[in-house]
């Protein structure tokens, strides 16, 4: 699992429109990178709305939302709840898996692969400063920005 102080992994990922973003797209000003498992469900779509909600509140501060989703669910699910952020397609786990979370998860005795809902801050200079896990969708976005305001 990745931690405060460490650099955060390069990347290079297509968001929800297709164009593709590497770290290097948001130096200069400091990112949230939130991971979630799946677009369109009760808790992403909890979490996606209420960091939507708090763009305006976040000055400088970048939303990136990244799951393992693909760049068509992004775009249905971005129009779908006006999104006004990057989503960014991570269908082979690349990132998840260089963060640390693309864990083995348990469901009524199942054992299954899965993302483990967390959230990043990292630095303009790409540095991680923050790191939530175990997230729990609602009140995260008023968590998050709480903590970078403080």
């Amino acid at each position: 699992m990745i931690a405060v102080g460490q650099p955060f992994p390069d990347f290079s990922l297509a968001d929800q429109d297709g164009n593709v973003h590497t770290l290097s797209s948001f130096a200069g000003a400091p990112v949230v990178f939130y991971f979630y498992p799946k677009d369109d469900t009760s808790g992403c779509t909890t979490e996606a709305c209420e960091f939507r909600n708090e763009i305006p509140n976040l000055g400088d501060i970048r939303v990136v939302g990244v799951s393992p989703d693909s760049v068509k669910s992004h775009r249905k699910f971005a129009d779908k709840y006006e999104l006004n952020f990057t989503l960014l397609a991570d269908p082979e786990k690349e990132l998840l898996e260089a963060v640390g979370i693309w864990v083995e998860k348990s469901m009524y005795g199942k054992k299954y692969m899965g993302v483990e809902r967390t959230t990043v801050a990292v630095d303009a200079k790409g540095v991680v400063t923050h790191v939530w896990n175990k997230v729990k969708p609602a009140g995260h976005a008023a968590e998050v920005l709480a903590k970078l305001r403080s």
